[in-house]
């Protein structure tokens, strides 16, 4: 019978191997944490009863964390049930953690954007000389009480009117 501390000793070491990046380690042993302050003395002991048992014990999870939404009680369920199924495949037997083949997440673009341009059958070539001026605007970074950050950007080519409908802009804000 392994004891459920045995799967924070097995988590450290698949981190030390890089089967767990630090952070899933660290996502892995918090819920751990929160599981483990409401097991039983039987449950402690063995990693089984533990899975054995599971649902309940996530019943009493949901009732001493009432702060926490379900869904992420949920997510520390599955992490749970992750470490659990991975320390009977790898940590009983530490040898098999050598063939423990990682599978590598693909990162995804956070925007993807098709520009018509990429559909014609003329395409941009990196040696063409760009025609535009690149510093056509005055550009200034300001700071407001509240730490933020506000950019302003003025064309170059910018008309009298413009820069006086700017200023009465400016001149009725409060100071």
């Amino acid at each position: 019978m392994d004891k459920f501390t045995s799967l924070y000793t097995f988590i450290d070491l698949a981190s030390t191997n890089r089967k767990y990046p630090k952070s899933t380690a660290n996502n892995l042993k918090s819920s751990l944490k929160i599981f483990e302050k409401e097991l039983n003395t039987e449950e402690l002991k063995s990693i089984s009863m533990v899975e054995d048992s599971v649902n309940e014990i996530f019943r009493s999870v949901v009732i001493a964390n009432k702060e926490k939404s379900i869904v992420s009680l949920n997510t520390y369920r599955a992490r749970l049930l992750k470490v659990i199924k991975d320390y009977k495949k790898y940590g009983v037997n530490p040898g098999k953690m050598q063939s423990w083949t990682v599978k590598q997440k693909q990162s995804t673009p956070l925007l993807i954007s098709k520009d018509k341009k990429d559909k014609s059958k003329d395409k941009d070539i990196l040696s063409n000389p760009i025609y535009a001026s690149v510093n056509n605007y005055y550009k200034m970074e300001f700071s407001t009480r509240e730490s933020a950050k506000i950019t302003l950007s003025i064309p170059k080519d910018i008309t009298p009117e413009e820069v006086n409908l700017i200023k009465t802009i400016l001149d009725s804000l409060p100071a």
